[in-house]
C-alpha cells in the first residue's frame, strides 16, 4: 500500500477509477485522501471525476481536471474469430479462469503457427512481467498472448487484437457480464499508443457475445457514486474500549454492520478480513497485531496460502520469532510437472511473499527476509522453466534448438540458488 507516511513533492496514482473497486478500492481512497504531495495527479476513468471532485472538495484542496483522448483508434469488428486457426501475431486472446487460459494455450499452439505468453493474477509479478517481456519482444518466438483481465492493469503491451473468448466472469461470489468499465479497460490494451500497433482491434470468439462487446464501447462508464473505505485501526481500537470482553473478529463485525458512513463511501468487502480474524483469534495477540494479520496480502481461498498465514501468526503469538525454516526447508523447490504442482508452486511463492511483507512490518520478529526473497525469485524461475519446458505444445522443428538453449540456461540459473 501506499507510504502515507512521508512528504513528497509530486506523486501520481493510476487508475484512480479503483476506488469504487468492492475488494480493492480501499487502497485506492486511503492514497487519495492520506498521502501527503504538494501536487497530486490522478489518471483514470472520466467517471470518478464527480466524485473526486466532492471528497475533495470537503478536504478543501484545489482541482484541476485535464480531459485525453485516445491518441490511436480502436475499431470494433463487425464479426467474430471465425476459429483459432486464424489467431495472428499480435493478438491477445482473453478468458478469466486459469483453466481455461492453458487450455486456451494449448488449443492455439495445436494449430502449429503461434507460441503463447501467458499472463494471469496467480502467476508471481516478475513472472507476469517476464512473460509480457517476451511477448513484446519482436524477436520472440511467443507472438501471442492468452490472458486473463490482469493485463488490464500494469503491463504494457504490445497487442494488435484483443479476443474476448467469454464476455462472463466469476467475481469471486457469482458469474455475470462483464461490465462496461472491465469491457473497456481490457479492450483498451489493443493498439496502444506507442506499441507497435498503429491501430488496435477487438472482437469476440462467438458472434452471441457481439452486442456486448459494442454496446458498451459506445457507451460512457457509469459514474461512481462512491469510493471504498476499510476500517482503520484506530476505530476499531476505540470501538474495542467498548467491548472489552470481545474477540477480534466479533469488533470487527459489529463495526462493519453498525458504522454510519457518509453517503460518498461504503466499506469494501471485508470476508477475506473477517476469515483471517476468525483463525487468528484463538492465538493470544495484541489488537494491534491481529489488525496487522487481517490486513495482509493473504489469500484464504488458497490452502496453502492460508495455512501458511495461520502457521505464522501461531508461531508469532507463541514465541514472538518466526524462522523461515520451521514452515518451509529450502532446496526442495523444484521445476513443477503438471498444472496441479505448478498451482502448488505459484501458492508457496503467496505464502514467501507474506513473509516478505510481514518481514517489513515487524522485522525483528520475522527475519529471514533476505531469504524469503531469494526463494521468491526461485519460485518465479521454476514456473518460467515449466512454461518454457511443459508449457508449450509441440513447435515446428526449427523452432526446437531455441527453446532447449533457452531452457538450458535457465536451468543453471536456478541450479545456482538451489
Amino acid at each position: 500500500m501506499a507510504d502515507v507516511s512521508a512528504d513528497y513533492k509530486c506523486a501520481v496514482i493510476d487508475e484512480i477509477q479503483m476506488l469504487g473497486c468492492t475488494t480493492r478500492g480501499y487502497s485506492f481512497t486511503r492514497a487519495l485522501l492520506g498521502i501527503a504531495a504538494d501536487e497530486l495527479h490522478l489518471c483514470g476513468d472520466p467517471a470518478a471525476v464527480p466524485l473526486i471532485q466532492e471528497i475533495l472538495d470537503v478536504t478543501g484542496d484545489e482541482i484541476e481536471v485535464q480531459y485525453y483522448e485516445r491518441l490511436s483508434p480502436l475499431v470494433p469488428m463487425k464479426f467474430p474469430l471465425r476459429s483459432l486457426s486464424d489467431v495472428k501475431n499480435g493478438d491477445c486472446i482473453v478468458t478469466f479462469s486459469r483453466r481455461d487460459i492453458y487450455k486456451l494455450k494449448k488449443r492455439i499452439e495445436r494449430e502449429g503457427k503461434h507460441l503463447c505468453s501467458v499472463v494471469y493474477g496467480s502467476l508471481p509479478p516478475e513472472t507476469r512481467t517476464r512473460q509480457a517481456s517476451m511477448f513484446n519482444d519482436a524477436s520472440s518466438e511467443l507472438d501471442v498472448l492468452v490472458a486473463s483481465d490482469a493485463i488490464g492493469m500494469g503491463l504494457n503491451l504490445n497487442i494488435s487484437r484483443i479476443i474476448f473468448s467469454t464476455m462472463q466472469k466469476f467475481d469471486g461470489f457469482e458469474m455475470r457480464d462483464l461490465t462496461v468499465p472491465e469491457i473497456k479497460q481490457i479492450a483498451g490494451r489493443a493498439g496502444r499508443y506507442g506499441s507497435n500497433f498503429p491501430l488496435g482491434e477487438v472482437t469476440c470468439m462467438y458472434a452471441e457475445d457481439l452486442p456486448l462487446l459494442h454496446s458498451s464501447l459506445d457507451s460512457p462508464s457509469p459514474i461512481l457514486e462512491r469510493a471504498g473505505l476499510l476500517p482503520s485501526f484506530d476505530l476499531l481500537y476505540m470501538y474495542s474500549q467498548l467491548h472489552p470482553q470481545t474477540g477480534f473478529y466479533q469488533v470487527l463485525e459489529h463495526f462493519i454492520d453498525n458504522a454510519k458512513l457518509s453517503e460518498k463511501y461504503f466499506f469494501v468487502n471485508c470476508e477475506q478480513v473477517l476469515q483471517v480474524a476468525a483463525v487468528i483469534d484463538e492465538f493470544p495477540l495484541g489488537l494491534r497485531d491481529k489488525y496487522l494479520f487481517c490486513i495482509s496480502p493473504v489469500d484464504m481461498d488458497d490452502e496453502i496460502s492460508s495455512q501458511g498465514l495461520t502457521q505464522f501468526a501461531e508461531n508469532y503469538a507463541k514465541k514472538g520469532l518466526v524462522r523461515l525454516r520451521e514452515i518451509f526447508t529450502p532446496g526442495t523447490l523444484r521445476v513443477p510437472k503438471t498444472p496441479s504442482a505448478l498451482k502448488d508452486l505459484e501458492s508457496i511463492h503467496k505464502v514467501l511473499d507474506l513473509y516478505v511483507w510481514l518481514s517489513f512490518r515487524l522485522e525483528d520478529s520475522f527475519p529471514d527476509q533476505e531469504l524469503a526473497s531469494s526463494q521468491k525469485a526461485i519460485c518465479s524461475m521454476l514456473i518460467e522453466e515449466f512454461l518454457d519446458r511443459y508449457g508449450w505444445q509441440k513447435p515446428m522443428a526449427g523452432r526446437l534448438p531455441l527453446r532447449k538453449m533457452s531452457s538450458s540456461l535457465l536451468s543453471q540459473n536456478v541450479r545456482r540458488y538451489l
